[in-house]
Order: structure tokens, then sequence, then C-alpha cells
């Protein structure tokens, strides 16, 4: 790995496996691709975990990316390389993605990125936002998202929906439920 942490073993390393075996090279590479053609960086849009990893860790290029997309959603980009300041930078593109309509569902935990420990999340991060963008007159990725359908009924409509006739919902002609044991009988 990448990361100077400790290398899992065991139950934890399967699961890290299991985790990595549903991040996507080619969703990844159109995330940077989209971010490339917003921001104008980064420079190698490979979608490998390592360089994924490599270009996001910091969070500079992804307060670029909201900022970008809308003016001043990330107020103080930190440039700082410092752990907690990298965190702080993740953390406040996590609220500005929010904000632009990315549900909660679909972001991540910071650490997720910075500790390299979900990158599907970030990449399912990504692509929602990208679905978001276009509502702000940017370049938008991934399928477009439905549009509300609001029917309006009147209520002669309503009404006309409530006279359905009840045999019209099946009948059991007459059946009922007496005689049916379930599990053992008392035995006396």
């Amino acid at each position: 790995m990448a990361n100077n942490r400790a290398a899992k073993s065991g139950l934890a390393a399967e699961a890290q496996r299991k985790i990595n075996s549903k991040y996507s090279e080619e969703l990844a590479e159109e995330c940077l691709l989209w971010i490339r053609q917003i921001t104008g960086e980064p420079e190698n849009t490979s979608g490998d975990m390592d360089n994924f990893f490599e270009v996001l860790k910091d969070g500079t290029l992804l307060c670029k990316l909201v900022n970008t997309i809308k003016p001043g959603m990330v107020k103080k980009v930190n440039s700082s390389k410092m752990a907690f300041k990298c965190m702080e930078n993740i953390n406040a593109f996590l609220e500005a993605a929010r904000e632009l309509g990315v549900p909660a569902q679909e972001t991540f935990q910071t650490v997720d990125l910075w500790e390299r420990q979900n990158l599907n999340s970030v990449v399912i991060c990504l692509q929602s936002l990208g679905r978001k963008a276009h509502n702000y007159g940017k370049p938008s990725i991934g399928p477009k998202e439905a549009e509300k359908n609001v029917r309006n009924f009147t209520e002669e409509q309503l009404r006309a929906g409530q006279g359905v006739i009840s045999l019209q919902y099946g009948s059991n002609k007459g059946a009922n439920q007496s005689g049916i044991n379930f599990g053992n009988t008392r035995h006396m």
C-alpha cells in the first residue's frame, strides 16, 4: 500500500479486500477526467487506486472542484500537508457536496479518503456530485437524473377511484381459517 500505516491482517485484511473489490477503475477515471474538465487538473487521470488516492488525498483539488462548480463554497482551502489540515479540506468538500445536493448516503467519511479505507465511496460521491453539476451550468457525468413528475388530480378523479367494487380484489368464497393449527399441538 502507498500509505505508511501498518498492513492489516486476518479479518481486517479480508474486509479491506472486499471493499477494494468494489472499486471501479473506469468510474474513478471518469471522475478524474470530469474534475479535469472543470478545474484543469489533474495531469494524470488514471483510475488506478494509487493515482486516484494521490491526486485527491489532501482535499485541495476537491475544494477547488466545488468552488469552481459554485464559487465561495469552501471559504478557506488549506495548502498545508499536515494531516488535520488535509482532513479539514476533505470535510469542507463533503459539507459543500451535501449543500450542492449530494444525498448523505452517497457521501463518504473523511477517513475513507485520508486513510484510504474506502476509495469506492469517494468515487460514488464524485459520481453523485457529477450528476448535480448540470444544475450549476457545469458539465455532468453519469446518467441524467430523473425529474419530478408531480400529478394533480381533481376531487372528481379522486372520488372515482374510491368507487372500486370490492369483489374486484378477489374473493375467498366463504373460506375461513378455522381448523388451522401451527406448530405442535398440546397433548393431554
